[in-house]
């Protein structure tokens, strides 16, 4: 049976019962293609046929001069959870790290006034970076903040430090709630660069106001814009009737 199927889909069937069985786990490398050309005697052609489907597909991933590996699962975010990427990733057992892209103060604009409750001429910081999880990219996010709220925060190390837990311990504002809309998009430009995606694959992407209490009252301190890789996040939903 297995001779009338196509050649690179039997060796996609043998990758795929190696995984399955365990004899490949997550994180091996895989066989090159010479070495997967000279056991079965495909081609080429074949051989990478069938990993680009692999790779497509999600059982595998490629890193530049290195080789083909298995992929394991996808992380995964509770959307009724109010935690900072940094927290997200620690909770997942995995190492955060960031790289500041740009940040600074400026004037807000009409929307910022209007989202965070500015008046003309209010400043917010503004930080663009790129989480990553155990050195893979997972989100680029930009945020904004009310500068009067939170004075010289842009003297922080962003790089290093989380934003809510910088909210909390040094400026005493209380994280409340958020309000997300989720969106699936095409990524463009720079943001695919940032993420190690061809352009036009598909993201998830999340804006949003986080609320918080300052000096006894609520309101919003924060809008954000993050890009998710959807081939290494999904989010779940726990739902009662």
């Amino acid at each position: 049976m297995l001779e009338m199927l196509p050649k690179y889909y039997v060796l996609k069937r043998k990758i795929v019962e190696m995984i399955d069985s365990e004899e490949l786990k997550e994180n091996d490398m895989i066989p090159s293609e010479r070495e997967l050309m000279e056991k079965y005697g495909f081609s080429r052609i074949t051989v990478r046929k069938a990993i680009d489907d692999l790779v497509n597909e999600g059982y595998l991933y490629r890193v530049q001069g290195k080789g083909t590996y298995v992929k394991g699962d996808e992380f995964n975010q509770d959307l009724f959870q109010l935690t900072s990427c940094t927290e997200e990733i620690k909770r997942m057992g995995m190492k955060p790290t960031k790289k500041i892209i740009e940040s600074g103060v400026i004037e807000a604009d009409k929307v910022r006034q209007r989202r965070l409750q500015l008046e003309e001429g209010d400043k917010v910081f503004y930080a663009k970076r790129i989480y990553y999880a155990d050195g893979e990219p997972l989100n680029y996010t930009t945020i904004y903040l009310p500068y009067k709220i939170f004075p010289d925060i842009e003297k922080f190390d962003w790089e290093k430090e989380s934003v809510y837990d910088v909210m909390e311990k040094h400026y005493a504002v209380k994280i409340l709630t958020a309000e997300r809309t989720l969106e699936a998009v095409t990524v463009q430009n720079e943001v695919s660069d940032y993420l190690n995606m061809k352009e036009n694959a598909p993201v998830l992407l999340f804006r949003g106001i986080t609320f918080g209490r300052v000096n006894g009252a609520e309101r919003p301190i924060e809008t954000f814009k993050s890009f998710y890789r959807s081939d290494k996040m999904k989010f779940f939903i726990k739902q009662a009737r």
